[in-house]
């Protein structure tokens, strides 16, 4: 495959990041429903505009061979049965004006309105109507004369303003060359023009556009909503696939459910869970080897620290003493940090899973590993103490949490244990167990050099520590939150009240 053609695919995915599928499916089906919509609408339009113009004209045709048929050649001239009765019914109505004109020849002016232009024809068929449209332009009053009614009045109403321009409209207008004469009489050809105001045929256009464009409009919105309904519909099963996802802690790698997508993400689904099952057996593999090698490396730790320590007993010279001294530090520290990778691994979720949880009530809990720390305060020089007495509190059931005993006895060994580690020789450390509403509040307080603000969430990561004090390895805070979001909590560092660090821990209660 050729790299033009490999990156056609890339630039369509790229188009089309980060745009709602469901939107697009929405525009991409509604424009042509919008574009449908104004065809139809414009060609009905103009069909029903067709047909009535069809109709005018009709009219218009009918009126000239009435006309014609009042005009009769003589031996003398041309006689003229048109009643002045006739006439004024013509002109009576000014929003639908009826013009007419007759001329023969074609320029000589006979009967009617002198200023209706003639069609632009220069061969005419004889017995033929022509249709066009012209502007008419109404000829001052004083150039006619009041052959009607009509005109008589409009003369009375006087002059006409000389810097007021004849007012103008557009008119149809139909055009009927007759020929006249017989055996006998005068002959020659007559034009006769009808015209009609394209007033109310305009007005009838608009009432044809609005009755055609709201039915189509009304079904346009209605299909629009169907539409949209039916895309809901048909992306809800994606919709579900995407909250399974997306409601999933980072370390969940459990396989998502195929039989909840549709045919077409099938395949993706399936894909997704093959990486998923390969992610998963190999976080399982690295894991299962820590666990296995902080198990074979707990005996050994063991046996140097307890020599070690036995060695130093014996050991008389300074500088052998020095030496197995940082033996028996290291030995410690390496010990420290096997018991914390193997914690670290009864926390994971899926040896979480495995544990069985059951009421505990975390004041009696956190008394008595407060109790079982106080030796390791006093050699560390630190003031250590449980307050049971925080405001909230009723006697020693006061806390009951859901969960595993084993962890988050764990978890309070490490919040304190780093408390005395790093809180410095004099300082205090308190504890507080306290019921808040639906949850229950952990707080281990210390009066030490605290922390700074931006490290405060930093120090959560495995193998972090924010001071080269102690002897911690870096996973003391990481196991507390693996262990706090495990039983849905959450475990926050805040500034303490004058100085030092206040962790604290929120679990959900099962009171009530």
């Amino acid at each position: 495959m050729s790299p033009a053609a490999a990156s056609v695919p890339a630039r369509w995915f790229a188009r089309g990041a980060g745009r709602s599928l469901q939107r697009q499916l929405f525009l991409w089906l509604l424009l042509p429903q919008v574009v449908l919509w104004l065809a139809a609408a414009f060609f009905t339009y103009n069909l029903a505009a067709r047909y009535a113009n069809q109709a005018i004209d009709a009219s218009l045709s009918q009126a000239s061979r009435a006309l014609a048929r009042q005009v009769k050649p003589t031996a003398s001239g041309l006689y003229i049965d048109f009643p002045r009765s006739a006439q004024e019914i013509l002109e009576s109505d000014p929003s639908d004006r009826v013009l007419y004109t007759v001329s023969s020849p074609p320029g000589l002016f006979i009967l009617g309105n002198p200023n209706l232009p003639p069609p632009a024809i220069a061969h005419p068929q004889i017995g033929e109507t022509y249709f066009y449209d012209t502007t008419y332009t109404e000829p001052p009053r004083s150039e006619l004369a009041p052959s009607t009614e009509l005109d008589r009045a409009r003369a009375a109403a006087g002059p006409r303003s000389a810097e007021a321009p004849p007012p103008t409209e557009r008119v149809r207008v139909v055009a009927l060359y007759l020929r006249i004469g017989d055996e006998g009489t005068r002959s020659g050809t007559m034009l006769v023009q009808v015209a009609r105001s394209r007033a109310n045929r305009e007005m009838l256009a608009r009432r044809i556009l609005i009755d055609t464009v709201l039915p189509l409009s009304a079904l346009m919105a209605a299909m629009t909503v169907i539409v949209w309904g039916g895309i809901r519909a048909g992306l809800a099963p994606l919709a579900l696939l995407q909250r399974q996802v997306e409601g999933r802690a980072a370390n969940d790698l459990a396989t998502i459910e195929v039989e909840a997508a549709p045919p077409e993400v099938r395949s993706l689904a399936r894909a997704i869970n093959t990486l998923l099952g390969e992610v998963q057996r190999s976080v399982v593999a690295q894991k299962r080897f820590i666990s296995d090698a902080a198990h074979q490396l707990r005996t050994p730790l063991a046996g140097l620290k307890s020599q070690t320590e036995l060695a130093l007993r014996d050991a008389a010279e300074p500088e052998l003493r020095a030496r197995l001294q940082r033996v028996h530090d290291s030995a410690s520290r390496s010990a420290h940090l096997v018991n914390q990778l193997l914690t670290l691994a009864r926390a994971e979720p899926e040896s979480a899973m495995l544990q069985d949880r059951r009421a505990v009530d975390l004041a009696r809990l956190a008394r008595e590993v407060t109790a079982e720390l106080v030796p390791r305060a006093i050699a560390a020089g630190i003031d250590l103490g449980c307050d049971e007495a925080a405001e909230g509190t009723e006697g020693a059931a006061a806390a009951p949490v859901r969960g595993i005993a084993l962890l988050l006895r764990e978890a309070l060994v490490n919040l304190i244990d780093n408390a005395i580690r790093y809180a410095g020789r004099g300082a205090s450390v308190t504890v507080r167990v306290r019921a808040a509403g639906d949850e229950v509040v952990v707080e281990v307080e210390d009066d030490g050099p605290g922390l700074p603000a931006d490290e405060r969430e930093h120090v959560f990561e495995r193998f972090v520590r924010a001071t080269d004090a102690g002897n911690g390895c870096g996973l003391g805070l990481a196991i507390v939150r693996e262990i706090v979001e495990r039983h849905a909590g959450r475990v926050t560092l805040e500034a303490a009240q004058p100085r030092g660090l206040l962790a604290r821990v929120r679990l959900p209660t099962t009171a009530g």
